[in-house]
């Protein structure tokens, strides 16, 4: 039948444009560990305060599992810190990676710490404390080399004022060869160009103000600047960081067929191209930090 051929053609070309996405993946990407089926087990376990809170979860859980299936195991201090702690990945970091000190940070007022627990079937399985403070302003509540990793995940796009702030506070605390783990839209994807020649919407991955008359208007910022790997890339080498593994990874397939055609044709670059930047970034005490990058800074 006509009809079952095209959706089978089309079917195929998906196939052949996964498989071509495979093999430009940068050959530095880390292998995701096998936990990932079950780190999603156990985030879809967590108590949840209601259905709608449920639903949003499980749209989340996918980009949940794979990012927390790029953590190293605990080499050394096992502390970790994540930065805008919502309490979903933050439980995964002991309960299923081992680690054996977890602490959370929020936006807020510098000086607060909350205690914070989950539940699985009504029973405590996790609690950490959680400190607010200005990710892009104050001073981390923590000494110097206090973490052996630290998680920025899908927060860096959303910083308003000075974002180097974040990439050097995050050096500072971190031991000497500790990990950042970093995550962000990429601006470059398939799906940015696509929007951009089409004229059919912005490029940015996000690009929606909270509603003005919701509970989170005066708290939740908006997308404010989303990045390409190599923007990325210099921001983190400006703060000290050696990249271990800067790679991309596909959200939206829609679109990208055409574009990585058309990206060949005109011997554009094909790398680097997926929605989603993983980043995992040594730190380096030796090397010279540039505190306002011209790139990034009107200096």
């Amino acid at each position: 039948m006509p009809f079952v051929r095209s959706i089978r053609d089309a079917l195929g070309k998906v196939d052949e444009w996964l498989a071509r996405f495979d093999a430009k993946r940068a050959s530095d990407e880390p292998a995701p560990s096998r936990l990932q089926d079950e780190i999603a087990a156990f985030v879809r376990s967590i108590d949840q305060p209601n259905e709608g809170a449920r639903n949003y979860l499980e749209i989340h859980v996918p980009r949940i599992s794979r990012t927390l299936s790029f953590v190293p195991p605990p080499k050394t201090s096992g502390r970790v810190l994540e930065l805008g702690a919502y309490m979903q990945m933050t439980p995964v970091l002991e309960c299923v990676l081992g680690y054996k000190e977890v602490r959370g940070a929020y936006f807020g007022a510098l000086g607060r710490t909350d205690d914070k627990s989950i539940f699985v079937g009504g029973k405590e399985v996790f609690r950490c404390k959680v400190d607010l403070f200005d990710a892009e302003k104050d001073v981390y509540p923590y000494p110097e080399g206090r973490f052996e990793l630290v998680l920025a995940c899908e927060i860096f796009e959303h910083m308003l004022h000075d974002p180097m702030h974040m990439l050097v506070e995050c050096h500072r605390v971190l031991e000497e060869n500790g990990l950042l783990l970093l995550t962000t839209p990429n601006v470059a994807s398939y799906f940015a160009v696509a929007q951009v020649i089409q004229q059919a919407g912005n490029p940015q991955l996000y690009s929606k103000y909270t509603d003005p008359r919701g509970e989170y208007a005066a708290t939740e910022i908006p997308h404010v600047r989303e990045y390409t790997p190599d923007e990325l890339k210099q921001a983190l080498e400006a703060a000290g960081f050696e990249i271990e593994h800067l790679f991309t990874e596909p959200i939206y397939i829609h679109g990208a067929l055409w574009v990585d055609d058309f990206l060949k044709r005109n011997r554009l670059p094909t790398t680097h191209r997926g929605e989603q930047i993983f980043v995992l970034a040594r730190k380096k005490s030796g090397k010279p930090i540039n505190r306002y990058p011209t790139f990034l800074y009107d200096v």
